[in-house]
């Protein structure tokens, strides 16, 4: 998969006197060498489902050489949209119109061992921030699936991870600094300007680019990470039980019984002293699998033995990935799969919390309200029962997992598990459709099933269980009444008209938002 497709740009610290001669994008684009601009780039995000030919391509290496460009930006009422590392599924950082990306801005500002808090630059890794602060005995409280996110995105888009008492990420964020169109640089934080805080750490990139970020830290640790598989019936019945762990995730197979666990808790201070456990032999795991393949493609041979679980997967779906009862053998092989690897492994919390999600794909994740920390009121495991049942009784071949993650609520707004009360709980769910990498009519058809399958999401339970969708996974439907109806939905659930008053004030001209933000928070005619 190709990840911003691109050349570095440095904007030139001569920038200011020259954008005060600039009036038009085709100004801009004739003295683009000069400003430190690039043209005729093509920006694609990690699935490569989503692309894009910004008219300039910005990667500034100060927060100065930001702020100047958006200043010009902002003169010339044109389009510049921040994007990170481009790892979202919806592509919600990317714009035919100027980008400007922060991976040249990615210091380690500070680390503060008494508060246990760091400050980055907003380009800073995920993976480059728990290094800094492995040193200082600090880590992050959690983490996504995927440790490649600037920083920035990682906040901006209300990422999260999993554990029942444990609140996305953009709750770890104390202060932050914003470079706004309208007012420059503006700072961020309970004590100064709350409301506009809150509104902003979950803010899309539409309301500045976020160039600095102060996030609480905790002590590190390690985990020990757990891996079992159940029944249906037995996740009903352990269900108040598993939600104790400090880190819980299902991922369940349809077509199957099997509901695979992971569970992750702190490593007791008198469980360090023996062995580690043995590692799952994962060519005696994988063998299912690989014995399917090779029943349905025997020409695969002489790569199989090489490949590892997600090759095996990928390569078992892309012989069929429409056909329902091809792809139900497929799962209940991953089911096989998964019994082989029940086991334990300890380490460090962010090498724990990491998983392989699998190749390129598609996909959609909702949050829905269900209960309290520790009295979950039942609606997270209806609403599986729910979409399970919807997807065996149709004809959608929905391959394996869908993945069932828990967190507790934010306090931002514009979060997806935003809710009053402290301890509320909130459940992530995620549906997925897998895509070849070389075969466009494939993807075409695997594209058109996985939209039919959202889309039957979207109408039969979404509403019922006032489920929505994760701000980097959102797709508005093409057919303009579905559309209008999203935006509705939307409107109810979030402060739409607030945000966008914050956008009119920090962004008059709008020239931070793009076509996905438009279409999902304008107003209806």
């Amino acid at each position: 998969a190709r990840m911003l497709a691109r050349t570095r740009i440095a904007v030139a610290s001569g920038t200011a006197a020259l954008l005060s001669r600039h009036r038009s994008v085709a100004e801009l684009l004739s003295g683009g060498e000069a400003l430190g601009g690039s043209a005729d780039e093509e920006i694609s995000n990690w699935s490569a489902t989503h692309s894009a030919m910004p008219s300039l391509y910005f990667e500034p290496d100060s927060t100065d050489a930001v702020g100047q460009v958006i200043a010009f930006m902002h003169a010339a009422g044109q389009k510049l949209r921040v994007v990170g590392s481009a790892l979202s599924p919806n592509g919600i950082g990317l714009s035919d119109g100027a980008m400007i990306n922060m991976a040249q801005c990615s210091k380690i500002l500070s680390v503060d061992p008494e508060r246990r808090q760091v400050t980055v630059q907003a380009g800073a890794r995920v993976s480059e921030v728990v290094e800094a602060l492995r040193p200082h005995g600090l880590t992050l409280q959690n983490y996504a699936s995927i440790a490649e996110q600037q920083i920035g995105g990682f906040v901006q888009v209300g990422a999260h991870g999993t554990g029942a008492a444990i609140p996305p990420v953009d709750e770890q964020v104390v202060s932050m600094r914003l470079i706004t169109p309208a007012l420059g640089e503006i700072c961020l934080s309970e004590a100064d300007n709350p409301r506009l805080f809150r509104l902003a750490r979950v803010g899309l990139g539409a309301l500045g680019v976020v160039s600095e970020v102060t996030l609480q830290c905790v002590p590190a640790h390690k985990l020990v990470q757990r891996v079992s598989v159940e029944t249906r019936a037995g996740i009903a019945a352990r269900h108040a039980e598993l939600l104790q762990h400090q880190h819980m995730r299902y991922m369940w197979i349809p077509h199957t019984d099997t509901v695979v666990v992971v569970t992750c808790d702190p490593l007791g201070e008198g469980d360090g002293g023996g062995a580690p456990p043995p590692p799952v032999d994962e060519a005696w795991a994988t063998e299912p699998l690989r014995e399917l393949l090779l029943q349905r493609a025997p020409e695969q041979k002489a790569g199989a033995s090489g490949m590892n679980f997600a090759q095996l997967r990928d390569a078992l779906l892309e012989l069929a990935p429409l056909d329902k009862s091809h792809v139900a053998d497929v799962n209940r092989a991953e089911a096989a799969f998964w019994k082989r690897s029940q086991g334990a492994r300890v380490d460090w919390s962010d090498r724990i919390l990491g998983f392989e999600c699998g190749g390129q794909q598609w996909v959609s994740e909702v949050a829905l309200p269900c209960g309290a920390v520790g009295a979950s009121d039942g609606r997270d495991l209806q609403y599986m029962t729910d979409l399970l049942a919807l997807i065996e009784a149709s004809d959608i071949p929905a391959p394996s997992p869908i993945e069932q993650r828990w967190s507790r609520r934010s306090a931002s707004p514009m979060s997806p598990a935003h809710s009053a009360g402290e301890d509320d709980l909130h459940s992530w769910v995620g549906i997925i459709m897998y895509l070849p990498i070389d075969r466009p009519e494939a993807r075409q058809a695997i594209t058109d099933a996985f939209w039919d399958y959202n889309a039957v999401c979207r109408r039969q339970l979404w509403p019922k269980y006032d489920a929505h969708q994760h701000w980097a996974k959102i797709e508005p439907p093409a057919d303009a009444a579905e559309r209008a109806a999203v935006r509705r939905r939307l409107r109810d659930r979030f402060p739409v008209d607030e945000f966008n008053a914050a956008r009119r004030e920090l962004d008059p001209k709008n020239i931070l938002s793009n076509r996905l933000l438009d279409a999902l928070l304008e107003a209806d005619p």
